[in-house]
């Protein structure tokens, strides 16, 4: 204001080179006269900032518009604008996510752990069919508000081709009898997959990475292959990783919990939600429950007999993971303990492969056994 005071007063001095003195205060010939205008007619109010807001505005969105738009906001505060527009009726005009952005700005919204710039991601790979591939890992563990109730392990189940959510456990530690119980839970409800993928510690891999884990032992009975991740490299289990950024943003960074209860009370709702209500960008907008159907293998209550063609020698791993074999000790591994396995000769003369099931265990070369 007061250099624009100053302008003006010296402007209008008689014989003042107006072109110059704009010059000289860095402005335009054009601001320098619109300034002198409104001083005339307006004295100093004229020299403050006016809105710049139009006379009409004959395509802002309708006020029903804004209104449901502000609704879906209020009940999904941490949705962008692209999933709030999935999310409108067909029978209104819906507008561009630009617009949405705008109505929320303009009535002062915010979008909850929104980021400044979000990248979409360039190679994104997904499995041609749902349960060809379930991804599952425990989302980091949090403490209960009840001290006395311990902490809660979020244990997570996705399906690679839709993003539908399987499982959402709180569990109240990461032993294979509680990931053992989940998974048969689901197993029930959504059928057997063909194959599923978790990371490398326990429960899913053996300790010190010897032989097989117990929980990989029921999964490969059930008729189920297993894969595991690469170690450090989080992102080939992304999908569920990005699950996991989903469910801290939009529940856990949200409220609390007093028991392992409540927590599955909260996350059997906001899976319903997830799975059945929010749209998926990578998968056109549309819930993962639109890509999702059933596995047609059912989950068998009881585990078949193994069986081993007639030309294989079975033996039964002991208590410890070992088998004795030739009046030696050979250590298989502990999670195939009381399971049976089979030894077949290799193409190399003095070696032999251990399988269980269809899975190759290891070799034993018989003239390195002392």
């Amino acid at each position: 204001m007061s250099s624009r005071l100053e302008f003006v007063m010296l402007a209008q001095a008689p014989g003042a080179n107006i072109r110059a003195l704009c010059r000289a205060f860095e402005i335009s010939p054009k601001t320098g006269y619109k300034w002198l205008e409104r001083f005339r007619e307006q004295g100093q109010e004229g020299l403050q900032d006016q809105s710049r807001r139009p006379l009409a505005s004959p395509y802002r969105s309708s006020v029903e518009l804004e209104s449901r738009v502000l609704d879906l906001h209020d009940k999904y505060p941490c949705w962008g604008s692209r999933k709030l527009r999935a999310l409108l009726p067909d029978t209104c005009d819906k507008p561009h996510p630009s617009t949405i952005d705008a109505i929320l700005r303009r009535h002062g919204r915010q979008i909850a752990g929104q980021e400044a710039a979000q990248q979409a991601a360039r190679n994104r790979f997904e499995h041609a069919a749902p349960n060809q591939l379930w991804q599952m890992d425990f989302k980091g563990h949090f403490a209960l508000t009840d001290g006395r109730a311990g902490r809660c392990h979020p244990l997570t189940v996705l399906d690679d081709h839709s993003r539908f959510a399987l499982c959402l456990s709180a569990c109240g530690n990461e032993t294979r009898h509680s990931v053992q119980q989940a998974l048969t839970d689901s197993f029930r409800r959504y059928g057997l997959p063909q194959r599923m993928t978790a990371d490398n510690g326990p429960p899913w891999g053996a300790r010190k990475g010897e032989g097989l884990s117990a929980l990989e032992v029921w999964l490969i009975r059930l008729g189920i292959q297993v894969s595991h991740s690469r170690p450090y490299h989080p992102q080939t289990q992304g999908k569920d990783e990005r699950f996991h950024r989903t469910l801290k943003l939009e529940l856990l960074d949200r409220q609390g919990f007093h028991s392992l209860s409540a927590c599955q009370t909260a996350f059997d709702q906001w899976r319903h939600c997830y799975n059945l209500i929010r749209p998926h960008e990578a998968l056109g907008q549309q819930p993962p429950v639109s890509r999702y159907q059933n596995s047609a293998r059912p989950f068998p209550e009881q585990l078949r007999d193994l069986e081993y063609p007639a030309s294989d020698h079975v033996l039964k791993v002991k208590s410890k993971g070992q088998i004795h074999l030739k009046g030696k000790i050979v250590f298989i591994g502990e999670g195939l303990a009381g399971q049976q396995v089979a030894i077949r000769p290799s193409s190399i003369d003095g070696v032999l492969d251990v399988y269980f099931c269809h899975k190759h265990l290891r070799q034993i070369d018989l003239r390195n056994i002392a």
